[in-house]
């Protein structure tokens, strides 16, 4: 259980449906790069951080390739220190809108949802 929600029990990583996890990804994605840029395995690791679960890196590269090709990230490659360089992705101010519209949604649906499946809602057999 959460200490600030007592009826909600702790997500434990890579148990949430992957279904769950698809529908997400792009908002999550756009999350992750709100504080600046950052690389695939970073952001991967960030999620995982958060209690998301594990994310291949097969899921979120094309997402990624996408919200480029969208205008939503700038990619620019980085020189490694001790081995290749890597490929940073960096929010664009069209990014930045989406994931401010795209978590304004979001907090709707979410609203939406857990007031439907609310076990003290009224359904058709208690409302006979």
């Amino acid at each position: 259980m959460t200490a600030d929600r007592p009826d909600t029990p702790d997500p434990m990583p890579g148990e949430w449906p992957s279904d769950w996890l698809r529908a997400t990804l792009g908002l999550l994605a756009l999350r992750a790069l709100e504080a600046g840029p950052s690389y695939g395995y970073a952001i991967i690791a960030e999620l995982e951080r958060n209690g998301l679960g594990v994310i291949k890196g097969g899921t979120l590269y094309p997402l990624l390739t996408r919200y480029e090709a969208a205008g939503l990230v700038a990619t620019e490659w980085r020189p490694g220190d001790a081995g290749p360089g890597r490929k940073y992705f960096a929010l664009t101010d069209r990014g930045r809108t989406e994931l401010q519209r795209s978590r304004t949604d979001w907090t709707r649906f979410t609203w939406a949802t857990t007031s439907y499946l609310d076990a003290d809602r009224p359904n058709k057999e208690n409302l006979a």
